[in-house]
């Protein structure tokens, strides 16, 4: 997928863990792991504002496009 999730590099920068930031943003841990390892199909922009306004950081800090070249 062209679409990579760096949800653990800002956790570091941030000095959270994913059980912290679960707790803040009242969502599973399994669910935000999930999103964490780039294993979902979609999220909603809610759960992403929730996120970057916990992380205090941009969208475009979680989520990078990086093209899939053959």
């Amino acid at each position: 997928m062209a679409i990579e999730v760096n949800l653990d590099m800002m956790l570091v920068r941030r000095k959270m863990k994913l059980i912290e930031l679960a707790d803040r943003l009242g969502i599973s841990v399994t669910n935000l792991s999930l999103l964490k390892t780039g294993k979902v199909k979609g999220i909603r922009f809610s759960t992403l504002d929730a996120i970057c306004r916990e992380l205090d950081c941009q969208p475009g800090d979680i989520l990078e496009f990086i093209p899939d070249f053959i």
